[in-house]
């Protein structure tokens, strides 16, 4: 065996100095022309021209909005701009974060992102705890109804969660105590405010939420039951293990779900359109949001003028002032992204 190793070697050792000993061409011609690296070239170029074309495809959205929030009203008249402008100008920018109340609507953006955010993540631990680590009859009925929701078309929901929330008016205790508080509207019921969207988040039945527990589920029954009931044997009770124990080892899928959450709701514009009247943002005071703040400015008006491309393009510009916010962000937390899906267990 030993000898039959010490052969194999040899002749490779001699062929590699007969290889070193031969000319350059014969070299190149022995290490380029042959079916293998022929093969290899074609399949590294059929991988990028897949890349090519798949990035393209994904990009040239992004691309054209970007180009499109430099051009001016004249751009859109030349019949040969196509991407690059002949006239740039930074008026979209100016003028929608100037007249359309953009840092007015970046703060109560922000700061009901951050509320809701937090309270979804709060609450759904603990219900994904539950059907994880709890055993009760209906838990597989919970589980079900949980997934349901994920499915439910969000549309489907509108009207009904309209009607839902148009029944509190200031005629019962709570909406005159809300109404008192300023809070709400006087006649308004819950329409024009946030109390809904707390309310949803309060009680786990965001639009969203359903996700959020589905994740936070699988990652804690991928904790190991000894860990719980080594704490249950020193006295510990049930909140202070969840508390002490679960919830540190659960900060990265914590991260991740608050970050999902957050980013829903700074983008929303599924439940202003149902809690917010058409013409509330219309009116002198009204609470401004992220998606409030896509209209075309007072000052454009008169460029947009039978300009649909160039409105479109405003439009695009207020979406890249939205967007702006969260993609700095995820260059901070995407490492947290990827290991709170990791550690899931919903890949792999």
């Amino acid at each position: 065996m030993d000898n039959t190793v010490k052969i194999k070697r040899e002749s490779k050792n001699k062929i590699r100095v007969d290889f070193e000993r031969a000319p350059l061409s014969e070299r190149l011609k022995a290490k380029f022309l042959n079916m293998f690296f022929l093969k290899k070239v074609i399949f590294l170029i059929f991988k990028l021209v897949l890349l090519v074309g798949v990035s393209y495809v994904i990009l040239y959205p992004y691309i054209t909005k970007i180009f499109g929030s430099f051009m001016s009203a004249s751009d859109f008249k030349d019949v040969t701009v196509i991407l690059l402008s002949k006239n740039p100008t930074l008026d979209q920018y100016k003028y929608i974060i100037t007249e359309n109340g953009y840092f007015s609507a970046f703060l109560n953006t922000f700061l009901v992102s951050l509320s809701v955010a937090l309270i979804q993540t709060v609450v759904c631990s603990v219900i994904a705890y539950g059907l994880a680590k709890f055993k009760f009859r209906g838990n597989t009925l919970v589980f079900v109804l949980v997934i349901f929701t994920m499915m439910v078309p969000q549309e489907s929901l509108r009207f009904a969660m309209k009607m839902f929330f148009k029944l509190f008016s200031t005629s019962n205790p709570i909406g005159s105590l809300l109404t008192a508080v300023g809070i709400l509207e006087k006649g308004s019921g819950f329409v024009n405010s946030l109390v809904p969207v707390y309310l949803l988040a309060i009680t786990g039945l965001g639009f969203k939420n359903g996700l959020y527990i589905f994740l936070l589920r699988q990652f804690f029954k991928g904790v190991p039951d000894e860990l719980e009931e080594s704490a249950y044997v020193d006295g510990s009770s049930t909140f202070r293990t969840f508390f002490t124990i679960i919830i540190p080892l659960a900060v990265p899928m914590l991260i991740t779900v608050f970050i999902f959450s957050f980013a829903w709701q700074w983008t929303d514009d599924f439940y202003t359109s149902i809690f917010f009247e058409p013409g509330y943002w219309d009116k002198e005071g009204a609470l401004q949001f992220m998606s409030s703040i896509t209209g075309v400015p007072a000052s454009l008006k008169l460029d947009v003028k039978n300009l649909e491309a160039y409105a479109s393009a405003i439009t695009g510009t207020a979406t890249i002032l939205i967007a702006l916010p969260l993609i700095i962000a995820y260059l901070f937390v995407q490492n947290y992204i990827v290991e709170g899906i990791e550690r899931s267990g919903i890949v792999g």
